[in-house]
């Protein structure tokens, strides 16, 4: 008996339906320079604990997402954050550390120093896949598809169960920007944090494991 689908093509069974990716794509397209720099700074923080980093080095960059924040002290945040991660303006330095490290590291890395919507969107669509891609590479369970691209296409099948909770975390966070503004700010924060430990807890069996 085939299960009904909830909202955002997830279904009742909380596993992604056909139609998640899709639809996060359509929130990514359609979300404003706000939401898309939630977004990616959720996806960021998330993986955070690849670089060793504390669960409030990025805080400093949520604040100025407030409607209080000053958007003009945004690039100096960047750069705050990128120096007590260690991150360069360009990392290129591949044989330095695993994939998934250097994934977030360029996350960091290719954040704009202005925040526009044009150029958030940008950063908003790299970070969902690079954070997709790092969920892949830790997932001991190892997901069913050759590339990220196979789920960006709608392909759930075989979806190992880390790659599924972040893909429903994503999405989770764009809408609650899209539905309430700022004053889900704190809401998505939660969302990011829940999945911070998470990777964390991951982080920690695969070191043990080395």
């Amino acid at each position: 008996m085939a299960r009904s689908k909830g909202k955002c093509g997830l279904r009742n069974d909380g596993a992604p339906g056909r139609e998640a990716w899709m639809s996060l794509v359509e929130l990514i397209a359609q979300a404003d320079e706000r939401g898309l720099a939630v977004s990616a700074l959720a996806c960021l923080d998330r993986c955070v604990p690849l670089l060793g980093g504390d669960d409030e080095v990025l805080r400093p960059l949520w604040a100025n997402l407030a409607d209080n924040g000053d958007v003009g002290e945004w690039g100096a945040l960047l750069d705050k954050a990128r120096g007590q991660l260690g991150v360069a303006d360009v990392v290129d330095a591949e044989d330095i550390e695993d994939e998934a490290a250097l994934l977030v590291r360029r996350m960091l890395a290719a954040a704009p120093a202005m925040r526009s919507a044009a150029e958030a969107r940008v950063w908003a669509d790299g970070c969902s896949v690079a954070s997709l891609q790092i969920h892949r590479l830790l997932d001991p369970a190892g997901d069913g598809a050759a590339a990220v691209d196979t789920r960006r296409e709608g392909g759930t099948e075989a979806m190992s169960p880390l790659v599924a909770a972040e893909l429903r975390r994503q999405i989770t966070v764009l809408e609650l920007l899209t539905e309430h503004g700022t004053a889900g700010l704190r809401r998505a924060r939660e969302v990011s944090t829940e999945g911070r430990r998470i990777l964390r807890a991951v982080v920690s069996r695969r070191a043990r494991q080395v």
